[in-house]
């Protein structure tokens, strides 16, 4: 069981989640795409025996069912163990795998939010941190809907296994 956050947010709410979490700016500032108006900010953090099986994101379908997948997913490696084994980010379109990516401290990827993606299990201790945004770009109808600060806290468990 992991417990965790994410932070909801629209364009105008950037600065409030940044003074909130001064430790996601640096993040913010280089991640957020402009022309994206909605966004799904959450830490992911895998020990050892941990993995994320096969999705695709569409964390803001809770608010509203119309979303379709994010234009694009921004992940930040903010730690990973020097020894790691495991741990990388695998993507599928439609079953075929496209990339996989191994985790590196401070690098900053994107994919196609319509990608299917997994972790594959990590097997050293230590602790693979990442900072996951999905992207998304939303019409007015759809905005209404979508908070434009909010912070969620659960004990997540969908995705990790």
């Amino acid at each position: 069981q992991h417990q965790g956050f994410s932070v909801v947010f629209g364009r105008s709410s950037v600065a409030q989640v940044e003074q909130k979490f001064p430790f996601f700016k640096p993040y913010l500032d280089r991640a957020l795409q402009p022309d994206c108006n909605a966004f799904y900010l959450n830490p992911l953090l895998l020990k050892a025996g941990s993995r994320v099986d096969p999705h695709i994101d569409r964390s803001l379908r809770s608010y509203c069912k119309t979303v379709a997948p994010p234009a694009t997913v921004s992940v930040l490696y903010v730690q990973v163990p020097p020894d790691l084994e495991g741990g990388e980010l695998v993507l599928r379109s439609s079953k075929k795998q496209v990339g996989k990516i191994q985790p590196e401290a401070n690098s900053l990827l994107y994919f196609q939010g319509d990608l299917t993606h997994s972790v594959n299990a990590v097997k050293t201790g230590g602790t693979r941190l990442s900072l996951v945004c999905e992207q998304y770009v939303l019409d007015d109808r759809e905005l209404a809907d979508i908070p434009e600060f909010a912070i969620e806290s659960r004990a997540a468990k969908a995705k990790i296994k």
